[in-house]
């Protein structure tokens, strides 16, 4: 199963996307079915002093794209966003990160049911936390993967 190579999808992660790259979103780790980011406060605040909610999202939608990247096959399938939802907590006045994961076995359903039928979805769920580990968000994204022949 042909996924990219893993510094080569950090880079891309990184910088394919301008929005993105102006906000300093890092890939902090990246392996098969792990993802960490980062979005750094510094450029990303708002009118009255903590982060922008643009800056906040963003971080918690590129994880399912670095999933795809890491852990499925890319020159049969495309993934794409269904659905995002944050859920602001608190106020964040620091960086911020989120890990997200996907076990092995979930890896596999979802292949196979790609598959099996062209497509799908999975979901995500995150929290975007603070240094101290303070929870500021929740994410809960629905993404998808789809057969290439059916874009």
């Amino acid at each position: 199963m042909p996924s990219m190579d893993l510094e080569v999808a950090k880079k891309a992660l990184e910088t394919g996307i301008k929005f993105v790259a102006n906000c300093g979103l890092k890939v902090v780790e990246l392996r098969r079915g792990y993802v960490k980011c980062s979005v750094p406060f510094a450029g990303n605040g708002n009118h009255i002093g903590t982060m922008y909610a643009g800056a906040l999202f963003t971080v918690a939608e590129i994880p399912g794209g670095a999933l795809f990247l890491s852990s499925f096959d890319m020159t049969r399938y495309a993934p794409i966003v269904k659905e995002m939802n944050l859920r602001f907590l608190k106020p964040a006045k620091g960086d911020v990160t989120i890990e997200i994961g996907l076990s092995e076995e979930q890896i596999a359903a979802i292949s196979g049911e790609a598959d099996a039928k062209g497509k799908a979805e999975f979901t995500l769920d995150g929290e975007i936390k603070t240094a101290d580990g303070t929870v500021v968000a929740i994410s809960h994204g629905i993404y998808q993967i789809r057969s290439l022949q059916r874009l």
